[in-house]
Parts: C-alpha cells; sequence; structure tokens
C-alpha cells in the first residue's frame, strides 16, 4: 500500500481556509475548512483496496509465422470486493511490439464484473512468454493505491518454421545418422552375397534366383545414431541485435530447440551446451524425458537469458571443460552469430580434437551505419575463414525458416 499524496493540496487550503474563518469570522470559510478535513481523513478510516482479480488472455493464433499479426484478448474478473479504480497493464513480451490497439486498461469493478480488452502484436522468430499484467487498484478518493501483478501462463510460439519436415532427412554435412562400412539392414545399398541359412526372405534377390537358380542375399549399410552435441554460443558478444529485432542468441536458441527436435526425432543421441555466463552441458541421450530436460534447460537456464550477461566466466576454462566432457565421436553443432575471432578459434579448435563441426550463424547485421557495415565484413571473413578450414557453415537469415537454410546441405556422414 502507497500514498499517492492526492489530496496533500487540500489538506494545506482547508486549514489555510480555517485559519483565515477564524480570524475574520466567516462561517463559510469554516465550512470549507470541514470540508477538507473530511476528504482528507476519509482514507483513514476506509479499509485499503484488496483486489483478487483473475486474468484469462488468449492469442488468435499462438503459432504464427515471423510477420503476423496476432490479436490478444485479456479478460480480468473480480473475485473480490468492489474496487472504484483498477488500472491493468498486460504483460506484453519485451521483445514484441504492439501494432494495434493498447494492452492497457481501466474499470471500475463490482463482484464479479469481468472488463475485456484487446490489442495486436508483431510476431517476430523465437518462443515469446508473456509477463503477468500489472494491476494498479486505488481506493475511492484515490488517496492510497494497490500495485499488484496477475498472471495467465501464455507464450507465443514463433519456431514452426517448416523445420521439422526436411531436418528428418536432410542434416547438415557431418551431422546426423553415420552410415557404417558394413552390411546391416540400412537402407543403402551394401554388396549381394550367397545365400546362407537363416537370411531373411525378403533380402533374397529373387529376380537373380529366376535368372540363374542361385540364392543370393542382399546385404545393404547399416546406420548408427549418431552422438551430437548442439552448442549455443550464449556470450555477451553474440548478444547482437538490429534495431528493434530479436538478439542473436534469442534466434540462436530458437534454432536448437528445433535441432533438438529433429535429431531426437532421428534416434540419434543428443546433447546440449552452451558459453556465456554460466556453463551449460547436458550429457548426450535420447527418449522422451531426455528431450524434456533439453527444452528445459533452453527456457530456464542462466545462460539462455534473455538479457546479456553483466559477467562472464573464462571462455578458455569452459572450452576446456567442455573438451573433456564430450565423448570421442560425438560431433558439434555450434550456433552463433560469429561476432569476434574468439569464436572462430574455438571452432577450429574442436575441429582439431576429432570434433566434427558444422556451424549455423544467424545473421543479425545491417547496413545503416559504417560501424553496422564494418561488422557485417568481418563476419564474413570469419565465415570464409571456417570454410577454408573445411568446416561447413551455414549463413541463415532468421526472416527466413531455418529448414530453408539448411536445403542444401543433404549429405549423410560416412564413418
Amino acid at each position: 500500500m502507497t500514498e499517492t499524496h492526492r489530496w496533500r493540496g487540500v489538506i494545506a487550503l482547508s486549514l489555510a481556509a480555517g485559519a483565515v474563518g477564524l480570524a475574520v469570522d466567516r462561517p463559510s470559510m469554516l465550512l470549507l475548512a470541514v470540508i477538507g478535513v473530511v476528504f482528507a481523513a476519509y482514507p483513514r478510516v476506509v479499509a485499503d483496496p484488496e483486489p483478487k482479480l483473475r486474468l484469462e488472455r488468449r492469442l488468435s493464433n499462438s503459432t504464427p509465422r515471423p510477420g503476423d499479426e496476432v490479436t490478444v484478448t485479456v479478460t480480468v474478473t473480480n473475485e473480490g470486493g468492489f474496487l472504484p479504480d483498477v488500472r491493468i497493464v498486460d504483460g506484453v513480451p519485451a521483445l514484441l511490439s504492439v501494432s494495434g490497439g493498447s494492452p492497457r486498461d481501466g474499470a471500475v469493478f463490482w463482484p464479479g464484473r469481468s472488463v475485456r480488452f484487446s490489442y495486436r502484436i508483431q510476431a517476430k522468430h523465437g518462443k515469446h512468454p508473456f509477463e503477468p499484467a500489472t494491476v494498479v487498484a486505488r481506493d475511492l478518493s484515490g488517496a492510497r493505491e494497490v500495485e499488484t501483478t496477475v498472471a495467465a501462463d501464455t507464450e507465443l510460439d514463433c519456431t514452426a518454421t517448416g523445420a521439422e519436415g526436411p531436418l528428418r532427412d536432410k542434416t547438415l554435412d557431418q551431422v546426423g545418422r553415420i552410415v557404417a562400412q558394413k552390411g546391416g539392414s540400412g537402407i543403402e545399398f551394401h554388396r549381394i552375397r550367397e545365400y546362407r541359412a537363416g537370411d531373411a526372405m525378403h533380402r533374397i534377390d529373387w529376380n537373380r534366383y529366376a535368372r540363374t537358380g542361385s540364392l543370393t542375399t542382399v546385404e545393404y549399410r547399416e546406420e548408427n545414431a549418431a552422438t551430437v552435441v548442439v552448442l549455443v554460443d550464449a556470450r555477451q558478444v553474440a548478444y547482437r541485435a538490429t534495431t528493434d529485432e530479436p538478439h542473436a542468441v534469442a534466434y540462436s536458441v530458437s534454432a536448437a530447440e528445433q535441432l533438438l527436435a529433429s535429431l531426437h526425432r532421428d534416434r540419434n543421441l543428443v546433447g546440449l551446451a552452451a558459453f556465456g555466463c554460466e556453463q551449460c552441458w547436458l550429457e548426450p541421450g535420447a527418449g522422451r524425458s531426455h528431450r524434456a530436460n533439453a527444452q528445459r534447460l533452453l527456457a530456464t537456464h542462466t545462460a539462455f537469458a534473455s538479457l546479456p550477461p553483466t559477467e562472464e566466466a573464462d571462455h578458455g576454462e569452459q572450452v576446456e571443460q567442455l573438451r573433456t566432457r564430450l565423448p570421442s565421436a560425438a560431433q558439434v553443432v555450434l550456433l552463433s552469430p560469429l561476432s569476434d575471432q574468439t569464436i572462430v578459434e574455438t571452432a577450429r579448435r574442436l575441429d582439431a580434437y576429432g570434433h566434427r563441426i558444422s556451424v549455423i550463424s544467424p545473421d543479425v547485421t545491417a547496413d545503416e551505419s559504417v560501424g553496422q557495415r564494418l561488422a557485417g565484413v568481418e563476419r564474413e571473413n570469419r565465415l570464409s575463414e571456417l570454410r577454408k578450414a573445411d568446416i561447413p557453415v551455414v549463413e541463415w537469415d532468421p526472416e527466413t525458416p531455418l529448414a530453408a537454410a539448411l536445403l542444401d546441405r543433404p549429405r549423410r556422414v560416412r564413418a
């Protein structure tokens, strides 16, 4: 409860009017002073407002595409006593902008009454949870107010960009299921050999038997699950953004979620890691519970915070910790805007240690100023350096689906 001091001037005038009334013997002035005293005393004898509100928030489309307009409808219901003056400000996600209407409203709330208002927001790539709405309730005089929040779990998911289909079959160079050099039950032809007792009937080459009368068996190359670690560059320098756009770390986290889902579906062993204020590490694994753990880390771990860290751990130490944790045959997918030379050296270092590494780089550069154009040129030089080191790089424009950026890299890994 806070004092608004709304009637502070009235009290002063009342005292002045009372003094003048006594001095000149004017009853009307004394009456004016009494009225002022009543207004000043009213907040002291009336109970403070106690808002008990319930909020419902509905989105016209909870899974839009980037650039789509989404209508947000907010309904606030009073489940307590009479509230004469209530102001509500909805918790619009920090990275989204209001394109129409207003996320603010005010009303007089009788018990059981509901108030509804709506506004429009512009969807941007990523997952955007809504913050609790802020509520300010004042008493009838306006002299006292209570500020509180009322929450409703609402999230706008702008990550369903079509990566789900293409990523099942078309992975990055050096990322995905590994084709072994021995025969088995895969899908790629390996060799034809003589029939052996116990061979499955469906693997017999019946066309050859019809021509020659000899039984032969067709073998295919076996596919083994790969071990892949998705690595997010969440250092302070990676929080780059163009004006009014999500920063590169937000795009990288969104891409990481899509990659984790795709690699899990392909039955790979998938892990998660991050460089930043605190190192994140999830051992490669499979299954629903493991995928749920990965999603939880992406949503809650401090390394993936929406704001850049004020302090950072030693990057060299984090690289060494990651290297000791990585399984010997683990592949690495690095998600980074390539904002400095340090991350390029880290990628080359991991590659030299024998971990096949690929890079997906969200492009958040601009050309509106000399400094922005220079940053773009430096990024291009880093991309070129990685390619010269035979490290595959995907340049990703976040305005387009991630799957579209990966379509040109359909090759699979061969052991």
